[in-house]
């Protein structure tokens, strides 16, 4: 019988499994009917292993098998592991979008890590939403957290060329509305895209989200590149299991490697990688559960000067494969490291600092990851934009933009919502031109609702045959991490919001200055004050349950578009039960 000691009562599984009482009885007993022995319960660290895996996300469909390599690190390291499930987030499958249930899914993460017997946690994560909801989740409850990666695809092949998730739906699928591909070539690229398990191998947000991880320092060393099938994923899965059990013996919790420092990191590395938009929301969204000042100004301020020096997809030609054979992410860092632009001192989740983690890194392939005095764009990073069309903000990431087209002037020609978009954008009578803005409304947090990743409008089919193959798109929407092209996103506050897009009309201008970080609309106050009279709200898509707790409660994009009421960390702490 566990006998009350000093160890365990330190640990706060103690409080379940501690003791002689009727409580501690149950507890044990039924826990003992998956036939765990006695001498588990001696006090030894109880590991929760967060799994996202399900047959519904193809992204994270391999999670079953990294998390049985996290258990043997547990056992290896004196712990006991127990394996949960968290809602899986599939951007690709999930209507109406993955992101609408972000904030539902770090609800279940929260509460199911406090109401269990848990001292420390393994987040296991891979599609884009399954990170940050995670994240978000076990910030909440500040334990001892480690989040470990899926990994990427393996690189997508097509006729010897290497093509990439998400990047080369929307080169392919523009091609064809252009005539410039047949559709039967364009269904053969789909059976050779995705060749193995994984989420994308573009640097779109999932690998990006990886990449955050490891820049955080809330990850192992070498986190975002290694494939999904790799030999090397499975084995960092061991000695994550391993490690985590070390982290609560040192009450090494997630707040003491999250601090404002480790932002700054992954602020600026989401501008060396040419990162997706999507980072901005998620990371926002995590520092606001504890309680950090970070907010969009420090993503433009900064990120600003950093150069972008990885050559991927969606800004450059390479793929995550081609990243981690070059040397991964600690290159990057180490870079960074090197030009002042990285804080060296932070701790990380493996007890060592930032700069022990990667000042050894080797770069084996320059076209793939530049010198940062040779970069793939000279000023990267996410740019703030702000004026009168969105005063709360919009951002654009200019290592995906046009250059001729960051500063431009032009008519705009107004989509309502996104079934408004898809009705006329074919249209032959559509007056519109390649020198026209396009601006779409109510596709922000609350219009969608979720704020679906359709900023990155596909251009008119008859601007398309003309040979153009980018223009100004401008919405309060987010946009694939895989997606490209001069495309402002997240204007804030949002159209249904009442924000300043929700009054653009058709034919007005509207001035975009990428340099001068300036988003104006060239209507006067007075005119603006009159539209605004004559707008009325939208309801919400649904009258109950969660979509509209969520339109009631969420926050616009420049907060991380979290719920108002889960801002801020309330710790682990339950009271004890009574049976």
């Amino acid at each position: 019988m566990p006998k009350e000691d000093k160890k365990r009562r330190a640990l706060r599984s103690t409080a379940w499994y501690g003791g002689t009482d009727r409580d501690a009885f149950i507890h044990r007993s039924w826990i003992k009917n998956q036939g765990h022995p006695d001498h588990m319960f001696d006090g030894r660290p109880v590991i929760g292993i967060c799994n996202t895996w399900s047959d519904l996300n193809p992204c994270n469909a391999h999670l079953r098998d990294l998390a049985e390599h996290v258990k043997r690190g547990v056992y290896e390291a004196g712990g006991f592991p127990a394996e949960f499930p968290a809602m899986s987030l599939g951007e690709t499958t999930l209507r109406p979008t993955a992101m609408l249930f972000r904030n539902l899914a770090s609800m279940e993460v929260e509460e199911s890590i406090r109401a269990n017997p848990i001292d420390g946690v393994v987040l296991l994560v891979g599609c884009d939403k399954t990170t940050p909801a995670l994240l978000m989740g076990a910030a909440s409850c500040d334990l001892p957290t480690i989040a470990l990666s899926g990994g990427p695809m393996l690189n997508g092949k097509f006729r010897g060329k290497d093509i990439g998730s998400g990047t080369s739906v929307w080169q392919y699928s523009e091609a064809v509305k252009a005539g410039e591909m047949t559709l039967e070539d364009f269904m053969g690229a789909e059976a050779c895209m995705s060749r193995s398990p994984g989420h994308c191998m573009t640097m779109g947000t999932a690998s990006t989200m990886a990449s955050m991880v490891e820049a955080l320092g809330i990850g192992m060393p070498e986190n975002a590149a290694y494939p999904a099938v790799d030999a090397r994923r499975r084995r960092m899965a061991h000695m994550v299991g391993m490690r985590i059990v070390e982290m609560v013996k040192e009450d090494l919790r997630i707040s003491k490697i999250l601090t404002r420092e480790a932002f700054q990191n992954a602020i600026r590395t989401n501008g060396a990688i040419g990162g997706s938009t999507n980072a901005v929301v998620h990371l926002l969204a995590i520092a606001g559960r504890l309680g950090i000042d970070l907010d969009l100004d420090n993503w433009d301020t900064w990120g600003r000067d950093v150069p972008t020096i990885v050559d991927l997809m969606p800004s450059g030609r390479f793929l995550m494969e081609d990243f981690c054979y070059a040397g991964g992410l600690p290159v990057v860092l180490k870079s960074l490291a090197e030009h002042d632009l990285l804080n060296r001192d932070v701790i990380t989740v493996n007890g060592q600092t930032m700069w022990d983690n990667v000042k050894d890194a080797e770069n084996f392939n320059p076209e793939v990851i530049h010198a940062f005095d040779d970069p793939l764009v000279a000023n990267g990073g996410i740019a703030v934009l702000r004026g009168n069309l969105a005063p709360g903000g919009a951002i654009i990431k200019p290592s995906a933009a046009t250059p001729e087209l960051m500063q431009h002037r032009g008519r705009a020609v107004v989509f309502e919502d996104i079934d408004d978009y898809k009705a006329r954008i074919d249209d032959p009578d559509l007056d519109i031109d390649e020198n026209c803005i396009m601006v779409l409304k109510n596709c922000g947090p609350r219009g969608y609702p979720g704020m679906a990743e359709v900023g990155n409008m596909s251009l008119p089919s008859k601007i398309l045959a003309k040979g153009i193959k980018d223009m100004v798109r401008i919405s309060d929407a987010r946009m694939s991490g895989t997606a490209y092209g001069t495309v402002v996103l997240h204007a804030s506050p949002e159209a249904a919001a009442g924000g300043t897009l929700a009054l653009v009309q058709a034919g007005d201008m509207i001035e975009l200055d990428v340099e001068g970080r300036r988003l104006h609309l060239d209507v006067d106050d007075a005119e603006l004050a009159r539209r605004r009279e004559q707008w009325s709200a939208p309801e919400p898509a649904m009258q109950s349950g969660y979509q509209k707790l969520y339109f009631d409660h969420v926050l616009q994009a420049d907060k991380g578009a979290d719920l108002d009421f889960l801002v801020g960390c309330r710790g682990a702490e339950v009271p004890r039960d009574s049976h």
